[in-house]
């Protein structure tokens, strides 16, 4: 069977996770008014939602760090991650209309696979994790210029 190596993510930088993770959140919270703001404010939206969508899609779904003896049923799971990833990006060519569309799709897969409802998590719960994640690799990777005054800001 194919196996494609999982390539390590290139970190997003900190304005775009914010603004990708800030509009996920007000789509999944039922704000239109947000929601709009943050799509205008930035065209490249939709992209963005896909860059951010394969930080969360990929790893849950890759090979890559789960059972050291895949089955069959790993290498489908992959797939399927790879797939969603791709009509992700392909859905996001479309334009800044598409945006709320590709949100709406992360927030059905962080639904359905990420949050533990039982242990009383929720989407928007996960959305923030990822969030923190997202902005602190984003940080590491894109330091501060030199002189500078870093500031970490407390992501709610």
């Amino acid at each position: 069977m194919f196996q494609n190596p999982t390539a390590p993510l290139a970190p997003m930088t900190p304005d775009t996770v914010l603004s990708a993770f800030s509009y996920l959140r007000a789509v999944e919270a039922g704000d239109a008014e947000a929601a709009a703001g943050f799509a205008s404010s930035d065209p490249r939206m939709p992209e963005l939602l896909a860059d951010a969508a394969e930080r969360i899609v990929v790893p849950v779904t890759a090979l890559c760090g789960i059972d050291p003896d895949p089955c069959d049923d790993s290498f489908a799971l992959e797939a399927v991650g790879r797939v969603l990833v791709a009509t992700l990006r392909s859905w996001a060519q479309a334009g800044p209309d598409a945006a709320e569309g590709v949100a709406r799709a992360v927030i059905a897969f962080v639904r359905q696979v990420l949050t533990e409802e039982e242990h009383g998590e929720s989407v928007a719960d996960v959305l923030r994790q990822m969030e923190a994640v997202g902005f602190g690799q984003a940080l590491d990777a894109h330091p501060a210029p030199a002189g500078s005054n870093p500031v970490r800001p407390t992501i709610a």
